[in-house]
């Protein structure tokens, strides 16, 4: 049974918005503050269930074509591979290297080789999360 809930919808497609931005930004403050790949890989599932919630799984499955199985497989090659990279250099496992460089349009901003681990985390956690989700709200 498909409902017309307009006010959901409308609702939804503004604070689809606001959350994903507050999810980038936990995902980049999780450096230096809490936050990083676990908790913006969470904020990002929970958008995309409000999706779900508004609007039938048809319609989020035409606006977001994404095979969650292979995101949690990406996520793991990110997250494993950045922790042995650091075997290549005869470091310890999970050893992050970081380097101070100029951007022209943001200055002096540090790189870590971090980020790469919490994309991995974030792709691995919003995967099984939907994948999850998907499974028990399938139709059968």
């Amino acid at each position: 049974m498909k409902t017309n809930d307009i006010i959901l919808q409308t609702v939804t497609k503004v604070a689809l918005f606001i959350i994903i931005l507050f999810s980038i930004h936990l995902f980049f403050a999780g450096h230096y503050y809490p936050g990083g790949g676990f908790v913006g890989g969470l904020m990002t599932s929970g958008a995309i269930v409000l999706l779900l919630l508004a609007f039938d799984m048809k319609t989020v499955a035409n606006i977001l074509p994404i095979d969650y199985k292979y995101m949690i497989a990406t996520g793991l090659l990110f997250a494993v591979g950045t922790g042995a990279g650091a075997l290549l250099f005869n470091v310890p496992f999970l050893t992050h290297a970081f380097n101070d460089v100029y951007l022209p349009l943001l200055g002096k901003t540090s790189l870590h080789t971090a980020v790469l681990f919490d994309t991995g985390v974030f792709l691995v956690v919003v995967g099984v999360t939907m994948t999850i989700i998907q499974t028990i709200g399938e139709d059968e």
